[in-house]
């Protein structure tokens, strides 16, 4: 887990799987905020919970920015962003997964209606189609993918358990490094090609998750 963290630098730019804290490497997180590192982007679905998640990330104002597609379960992510202390980027949440696959599959952006006419549509490109206006958003990337999963293999290839799965898979295509903390690590060959969901030439290391 220490060797895992000690890859982030005051700075880098980070995904985080995870829903509220529903599939997010649990583990990696606290020893985040054990590291001290600071001045960090996060790139996430939300910020979690004040005592849960990345939200540990947020009370430890670990973060310079976070791009998300929202903060409602931290309060302490609004106040930290009312304050000027975090830049939040607020992003749709379909927008938001659709930049990060488009980052992982080498695209140069997506194109959507979502956010025209709103805040979300300021400083964008806007791109006509057969005669629709269309948003030009562009591709997500970080240095670092931090994901969990329900079981691994020794080569990294995962298995995921319900919901748990939401924006691991795709984060996992997006990031030059992918450490995934895994509840339960298996021998090559125990998970059944039919149920690996993320394969194995796309994690870098694996961590078993803290009992």
């Amino acid at each position: 887990m220490d060797k895992a963290v000690s890859l982030v630098k005051d700075g880098s730019v980070i995904m985080v799987g995870g829903f509220g804290a529903c599939g997010s490497p649990l583990g990696i997180i606290d020893a985040l905020v054990k590291s001290g590192v600071k001045n960090l982007t996060l790139i996430s679905n939300d910020t979690g919970f004040i005592d849960r998640g990345v939200g540990l990330m947020v009370v430890a104002k670990q973060f310079k920015k976070v791009q998300v597609s929202h903060i409602g379960t931290n309060k302490e992510s609004g106040r930290q962003m009312i304050a000027g202390e975090m830049e939040v980027e607020l992003i749709p949440q379909g927008t938001l997964v659709e930049r990060i696959r488009a980052g992982g599959y080498g695209l140069g952006g997506v194109l959507t209606q979502t956010g025209l006419g709103t805040e979300i549509e300021k400083g964008k490109q806007i791109v006509e189609v057969d005669g629709k206006k269309y948003l030009l958003e562009k591709p997500l990337r970080a240095e670092i993918a931090f994901l969990h999963a329900d079981v691994a293999d020794e080569k990294g290839n995962l298995l995921y358990h319900g919901t748990a799965r939401n924006f691991n898979p795709v984060m996992a295509t997006a990031a030059d490094i992918v450490v995934v903390e895994a509840r339960k690590i298996v021998p090559m060959g125990e998970i059944s090609p039919d149920n690996i969901v993320v394969p194995g030439a796309l994690v870098t290391y694996i961590v078993e998750a803290a009992k």
